[in-house]
């Protein structure tokens, strides 16, 4: 089935509400307490799902638009970071931590730039998508934190977030290693 072309089209919409979710999450980060931290979970998790639905809609849709490509990666970039950015004085993540992730998504990025001047695409590997799925959880559960039925999501997020640093640093340098001669 084909859908809408133009700019406002499913998938866009959902890459806009995923944006405009941001500062959401961010002000409710800024409230202490249980009920904040649950709502900012909540929409987080929801805008991190649409980050799998959009892509897949504008496939199967055939509306895959060319501002579209541009603003789904970077939508996704800034929930996570700005998530995690907001952590930081909570406690929450270590600096270090965000600084590695976000040193290899500049680097990623930019090589996806260089990359495409010179023509050539680089798709997703599985240990992007790896390192992305285990981000995202790890950065929900720390934005949930407090415990619910006897489960920490703090200490859980925590253990998540070391797995998604090891897939980070390994992700990145593969695809610097495979892309280097750009």
């Amino acid at each position: 089935m084909q859908g809408k072309v133009g700019f406002w089209n499913l998938s866009n919409k959902l890459t806009l509400f995923r944006i405009g979710v941001i500062p959401v999450v961010a002000l409710l980060l800024l409230s202490p307490g249980r009920a904040p931290n649950f709502v900012a979970a909540a929409l987080f998790l929801v805008a991190a799902i649409t980050d799998t639905l959009d892509g897949y809609l504008a496939r199967r849709r055939g509306t895959v638009t060319p501002l579209g490509k541009l603003l789904d990666p970077m939508a996704d970039k800034l929930l996570l970071v700005t998530a995690l950015i907001f952590l930081i004085p909570l406690g929450r993540v270590p600096t270090w931590a965000v600084a590695v992730i976000v040193a290899r998504e500049l680097a990623i990025t930019t090589l996806r730039g260089i990359a495409a001047s010179r023509g050539v695409i680089i798709a997703a590997s599985w240990l992007g998508k790896v390192k992305n799925l285990l981000q995202l959880a790890a950065a929900n559960l720390l934005i949930l934190h407090h415990p619910y039925f006897s489960i920490d999501p703090h200490r859980l997020g925590t253990y998540v977030l070391y797995l998604a640093l090891f897939f980070t640093v390994w992700s990145g340098l593969d695809y610097l290693w495979r892309y280097s001669r750009l």
